[in-house]
C-alpha cells in the first residue's frame, strides 16, 4: 500500500476526525443525564486532562529519537518489552471497540432516514450498514495517506461547520425566537457530577494520540503533531460545549427519551420559527453520519499504522502484517476491518466501548507518570503531566463506579473483557516462560 506524508491541515482533521465522532452523539447523552445543565464543564473537565495529557506525549516525542506513541514510551523509559506489549494490546482493543461503536452509530443514523428501510425480509439492516461502513473505510485506507487524508479534511471541516452553525444558532435562538434564562448549571458544579460526567466524556478527547503513531506519515512529525495537537483539542472542547449549552436547553426531553437524536431534534425545534424544521433534523442527521464516518476513518488509518509498530517490535504476530512492507501492510488494515466488522455486526458495544474508555485513561496516566519522571529534563515542565496524572488517576476509579453504579450488567463484562485481555497478553508475551514450566510439568507427569 503505497503512500505520500499528511501535511499540518490532514494531520489536524486526523485529530479532529477521531475527537468529533461517535462520541458527540453517543456519549452526550450519557453526560448530560449524570449532570444536566453543567454538561458543559464535564466536557471543558476532561478537555484539560487531556490537554495534559497530550503534553506529556508530545514532551516525550521530542526526546525519543525518532518520536513515538506510549508504547514506544514504556520501551525507552520504563525498559520492560512485556509491559509496552501489554499497552500496545490494550490500545489496540480500545481502538476496535471505539470504532465498532462509531460504526454502529452510523448504521443508526442511516437506518433513521425515511428513505431507508429498518429491515428487508424481516431481518434488521443496522448490522449490514455497519459492516459495509467499515468496508467502505478499509478500501479507502488501502489508497494510501493522502487520499486517506484528503478525505478526512472534507469530512472533518464539513462536520464541524455543522456543528458550529449549529451552535450559534441555537444561542439566536434562546435569545431571539424564544427568549428564556440560559441554564448553565453553575451551581452543580461545587458538587460530584460534573466530575463523575468528565469521567464518562473522557473518551471524547482520545483522538489526538492516534498522530503519534502515524508518524511516518507525516511530514516534519515532531512540530506537526505538536501544533496539530494543541489546535485541535481547543477546538474540540468548543465544539463540545457549543453542543451542550445549546442542546441542553433547546431539547432538554430528547436527551431523556432518546439521546442519539436529542441534537437533530433540537434543530428541528431551533429552525422551526423559519419553518425549515425539517431541513434542520435532516442536516444534523447527515452531520451524524460525517462524524462517525470520519471517527473510523481516522481511527482506522491511525491504528493500523499503530499496528506496523507494534509489528516491527516483534509485539504483534507476523500473520497480521509484514512489518517491512510500504506503507501499513494490507493484510493488517484488513485484519483490523474484520475484528471492527464483527463487533459492529454483533451490537451489544456497551462492555466493549466502556473497556476502550478505560484502556485510554489507563495509558495516558501512565504516558503522564513516565513524563513527570522525566521532569529533570529541560522539555518537560513537571506541572501539565502531574495534572494529567491526577486526572487520569480520579476518572479511572469514577467510570469504573459510574458503571457499577448505573450499568451492573456493563460492569460485570467489562471485568470480564479485562481479565480476558490481560490474560491473552500474559500468555503471548511470556509464552517462552509458559512453554517452559509446561515442559516441566510434562516431565514431572
Amino acid at each position: 500500500m503505497s503512500e505520500s506524508q499528511l501535511g499540518r491541515t490532514g494531520a489536524i482533521a486526523m485529530a479532529l476526525g477521531g475527537m468529533i465522532g461517535g462520541g458527540i452523539y453517543a456519549v452526550f447523552g450519557v453526560v448530560a443525564r449524570l449532570t444536566g445543565p453543567a454538561t458543559w464543564a464535564a466536557f471543558v473537565l476532561a478537555g484539560a486532562v487531556a490537554a495534559c495529557a497530550a503534553y506529556s506525549f508530545n514532551a516525550l516525542n521530542s526526546v525519543v529519537e525518532d518520536g513515538g506513541g506510549s508504547v514506544t514510551f514504556v520501551q525507552a523509559f520504563v525498559g520492560n518489552h512485556t509491559a509496552a506489549g501489554m499497552v500496545g494490546w490494550t490500545l489496540l482493543f480500545g481502538y476496535v471497540g471505539s470504532m465498532a461503536m462509531y460504526a454502529s452509530a452510523f448504521a443508526e443514523f442511516t437506518v433513521g432516514f425515511a428513505v431507508v428501510p429498518g429491515s428487508l425480509a424481516g431481518f434488521s439492516l443496522r448490522p449490514a450498514v455497519a459492516v459495509l461502513a467499515v468496508a467502505g473505510f478499509v478500501g479507502l485506507n488501502l489508497l494510501g495517506a493522502q487520499t486517506t487524508g484528503t478525505t478526512e479534511v472534507a469530512l472533518v471541516v464539513a462536520k464541524v461547520a455543522i456543528l458550529l452553525a449549529f451552535g450559534v444558532v441555537g444561542l439566536v435562538f434562546l435569545g431571539v425566537w424564544d427568549p428564556q434564562p440560559v441554564e448553565t448549571g453553575v451551581g452543580e458544579l461545587a458538587g460530584t457530577g460534573p466530575v463523575m460526567a468528565a469521567a464518562v466524556s473522557f473518551v471524547a478527547f482520545q483522538g489526538w494520540q492516534l498522530l503519534f503513531y502515524d508518524q511516518d506519515s507525516i511530514e516534519d512529525p515532531v512540530s506537526t503533531v505538536r501544533e496539530s495537537v494543541y489546535v485541535s483539542i481547543p477546538i474540540a472542547v468548543l465544539v463540545y460545549v457549543l453542543v451542550a449549552v445549546v442542546t441542553v436547553n433547546v431539547a432538554p426531553q430528547a436527551l431523556q427519551e432518546s439521546p442519539h437524536v436529542a441534537l437533530a431534534k433540537a434543530a428541528e425545534r431551533m429552525l422551526g420559527p423559519v419553518g425549515l424544521s425539517a431541513v434542520g433534523y435532516v442536516v444534523v442527521s447527515l452531520s451524524a453520519l460525517l462524524s462517525t464516518g470520519s471517527a473510523i476513518n481516522a481511527t482506522l488509518f491511525s491504528s493500523a499504522h499503530f499496528s506496523k509498530g507494534l509489528l516491527s517490535e516483534d509485539l504483534l504476530p507476523d500473520r497480521i502484517g509484514d512489518a517491512d512492507a510500504d506503507g501499513v501492510p494490507t493484510r493488517t488494515v484488513l485484519a483490523l476491518g474484520a475484528v471492527t466488522a464483527a463487533f459492529a455486526a454483533y451490537g451489544g458495544l456497551g462492555a466493549v466501548t466502556s473497556f476502550a474508555s478505560l484502556a485510554f485513561i489507563a495509558v495516558f496516566g501512565v504516558v503522564s507518570a513516565i513524563a513527570f519522571s522525566e521532569r529533570d529534563r529541560d522539555a518537560v515542565n513537571p506541572v501539565p503531566p502531574a495534572l494529567g496524572l491526577v486526572g487520569a488517576a480520579g476518572f479511572f476509579p469514577l467510570l469504573f463506579y459510574h458503571l457499577y453504579r448505573a450499568e451492573r450488567g456493563t460492569f460485570w463484562l467489562v471485568l470480564v473483557l479485562a481479565v480476558v485481555v490481560l490474560g491473552l497478553e500474559l500468555l503471548y508475551f511470556e509464552r517462552d516462560l509458559v512453554e517452559e514450566e509446561a515442559a516441566k510439568l510434562e516431565s514431572l507427569v
